[in-house]
């Protein structure tokens, strides 16, 4: 057997080693796609099939396509760098560079990035005196990328009304605008490699001939133009050879459409489908659950996951009264894996929702944890809750020339570069702050500068609202909410803003009422303060040992020895906009399987029955993903009370009698006691001892029924 074959499974072995032909090889999660794409092409080559040149590789990461070179550098003796191996956008790129006359560019032509784009969309609505508020450029840019992601140009576009003929009108005048200046975004480069390919035969036939062998990686979030684009290279003989899980594609979002997969197999009428099902990542109950949830959704090609690495520990289940209690429980959770050895880099805390992060931040900055979140940046330091903290921080002090530069003009109202430097040049002669010198700007200029200053008096009029709901107040007033429910992706953004009066409302929780009833300036100025701090501590270094913290789509292709998937309730995860949505709850299933595939040993499946939402308590379900979980495989660390999101009975806890090392706590079971929160209950589980002994409390009101408290917050009745 040829050397390069060796380590392979029986699946694996026979995707590397099938003849010319299309394939689809369904990859399962931690399966070993990577050596399976890596192994083909150095097989092929290897064996004479194919030469260096007559391969194309398409992958979705640049670090994707460097690891395959890397591993293809150790499997051939063969320089790899001239091979083309790469993402979409990066094999287009070289297309168009090599062709850029035929393709209408100049040769060198520029590549606008995200940021890049929304300035020249910028400078284009300036330059037509567009209002854009009523077209955000962060929008256009949106609209204008779907539509090319699509295969469209703007004279292919429906427009049904005077607003949609207008977006469309500016898509025109914005390609005539790259045009001119000779650069190109990204969704352009892969529809301009279409378009040159489609029409100009003699050098499509070119490129068909020369690539016998298309291999693609990730084949599940390819979008309509991708496949199209794969499907006109392979349309002269070529072999496409693609890796996927239907079962783990979660960017509908993005564009990606996991009905590629059953079209490919269709339209090409491929003969091989493969199976990878052998997982050498998880142990087997993490894999039994991971099965179990995603043979729920009916429209899958289907495969069952397995491991020869044994059952592994039972996945743990947690409830909590509310997401503080959830952040506690799991600080603890790691804090004590901690002192037991294990890396806190191997400890991932997974979340649905980028907002929930905010409530795991805190209580790890508390308990003095190193943390680091990945693919994004910390609560405090998001754009949005920048701006919100800005315009608090004018509240309290209007003379913040840094808060005031940040949100003068956002959301925009108007006030242009020109009138912020007339600004900037008053306040410098008077020796004042930005504030303090509108009265110095005359113009129009200085009318939107005086009706801002307007809106901060108007803000500080509320300064009376409990800190909750200034927050709130400030939100709407401010134009932020509107701001960004105006944005395509801007969801997240606001569940953001809302956590934000969470974080007010868990503030004055914890640190009680600074400054006297109606009083509100030391309030403010703690809870900014306590912002701040969190802002700029506890983020770890590169090179240091730190919890991960991530969204789940941003956990796709990691792998961690501990994770947690954090609220785990109906209308978080599933999410409650993905409920209303054509095939939504199928995609929220295909993240529930990613977040859990994502562990090796060790599972924590984590809820709460109580969540704040707009500074209020919401009172939560139980998510539908842990019913679809068989109970034979879980372990729960607390009692299962009432019923489950779907109506099975949980069993309810057993009553005991507090064991001798308990004694000290003071409290027994079945004792009443008193929570200054919480009023009133009754003591009916117990663990620990001492001062630090943990009780389990029915307080008897809807939503509250088990409490994990410590003693030393009790008082007996």
């Amino acid at each position: 057997m040829n050397p390069l074959l060796d380590h392979l499974n029986a699946p694996q072995l026979a995707a590397v080693t099938l003849p010319p032909a299309h394939a689809l090889i369904l990859a399962g999660a931690g399966s070993g796609k990577t050596r399976v794409l890596t192994t083909r092409i150095a097989w092929l080559i290897s064996t004479g099939q194919v030469a260096p040149p007559g391969v194309l590789a398409v992958t979705f990461t640049n670090k994707a396509a460097k690891e395959m070179q890397t591993r293809l550098a150790g499997m051939l003796p063969i320089n790899v760098r001239g091979m083309w191996i790469g993402t979409f956008h990066g094999l287009c790129n070289r297309l168009l560079r090599a062709h850029y006359r035929d393709a209408g560019l100049p040769q060198l032509f520029q590549i606008l990035d995200s940021a890049d784009q929304q300035a020249s969309v910028k400078r284009l609505l300036k330059s037509l005196n567009v209002d854009d508020e009523k077209f955000p450029p962060r929008e256009l840019c949106h609209f204008i990328n779907a539509q090319k992601e699509q295969g469209l140009r703007a004279a292919a576009v429906d427009a049904y009304d005077d607003w949609a003929r207008k977006r469309v009108g500016l898509y025109e005048a914005y390609e005539a605008q790259c045009q001119r200046e000779g650069v190109v975004d990204f969704a352009e480069l892969l529809l301009r490699s279409y378009e040159l390919l489609e029409r100009n035969e003699p050098l499509r036939r070119h490129y068909q001939e020369r690539f016998r062998h298309i291999l693609v990686d990730e084949f599940q979030d390819t979008n309509k133009l991708q496949y199209r684009w794969l499907k006109l290279l392979a349309g002269g003989g070529a072999s496409l050879f693609c890796v996927g899980d239907d079962d783990q594609s979660i960017y509908a979002f993005r564009g990606a459409d996991v009905g590629n997969m059953a079209d490919f197999e269709r339209e090409f009428k491929v003969a091989n489908l493969i199976r990878l099902e052998q997982n050498y990542r998880s142990e087997g109950n993490i894999l039994d659950a991971a099965n179990a949830i995603i043979k729920n959704n009916p429209t899958r090609l289907g495969k069952n996951l397995w491991t020869e690495a044994g059952s592994g520990e039972p996945i743990r289940v947690h409830e909590s009264y509310s997401d503080g209690d959830e952040a506690r429980f799991i600080v603890e959770e790691v804090r004590a894996l901690s002192n037991e050895g294990h890396a806190r880099a191997e400890i991932a805390l997974l979340y649905r929702s980028n907002a929930q992060s905010r409530a795991l931040e805190h209580a790890l900055f508390n308990a003095g944890i190193s943390y680091r979140v990945y693919g994004g940046l910390r609560f405090f330091e998001r754009a949005e809750i920048k701006h919100a903290l800005a315009y608090l921080r004018l509240i309290a002090n209007a003379n913040d020339d840094t808060a005031f530069s940040r949100v003068v003009n956002f959301p925009t109202r108007g006030i242009g570069a020109r009138s912020i430097e007339q600004l900037a040049d008053a306040a410098r002669s008077a020796e004042s702050s930005l504030h303090a010198a509108i009265p110095l700007v005359a113009g129009a200029g200085g009318a939107k500068l005086a009706a801002f200053a307007a809106l901060i008096v108007k803000l500080r009029e509320a300064a009376h609202l409990p800190l909750p709901e200034l927050v709130d107040h400030v939100l709407e007033l401010s134009g932020l909410r509107t701001h960004y429910q105006n944005e395509k992706e801007g969801r997240d953004r606001l569940e953001n803003l809302d956590e934000l009066v969470n974080a007010a409302s868990s503030f004055i929780a914890e640190a009680g009422v600074v400054g006297d009833e109606g009083e509100l300036s030391a309030d403010l100025a703690a809870f900014l303060t306590h912002a701040a701090l969190e802002a700029g501590e506890h983020q770890a270094g590169e090179s240091e040992d730190a919890v991960q913290l991530m969204t789940v789509h941003s956990a796709k292709g990691l792998e961690f020895n501990i994770v947690f998937i954090c609220g785990l309730e109906e209308g978080l995860f599933p999410h409650e906009n993905a409920l209303t949505e054509n095939q939504g709850l199928e995609e929220e299933r295909r993240l529930m399987y990613v977040a859990v595939t994502r562990a090796r040993q060790r599972l924590y499946l984590c809820h709460a029955q109580t969540r704040m939402l707009h500074g209020q308590m919401r009172y939560n379900l139980p998510s539908r993903f842990l019913d679809e979980i068989p109970a034979g495989l879980l372990k729960f660390l607390t009692a299962r009370v009432g019923k489950s999101s779907f109506g099975a009975v949980s069993p309810a806890p057993t009553f005991k009698t507090m064991p001798r090392n308990q004694q000290g706590s003071g409290f027994r079971i079945g004792q009443n006691v008193r929570h200054a929160k919480f009023g009133l209950g009754v003591i009916v589980n117990a663990e620990g001892g001492g001062a630090d002994a943990r009780v389990q409390i029915n307080f008897g009101k809807a939503g509250m029924k088990w409490l994990a408290l410590s003693v030393a917050k009790l008082e007996p009745v």
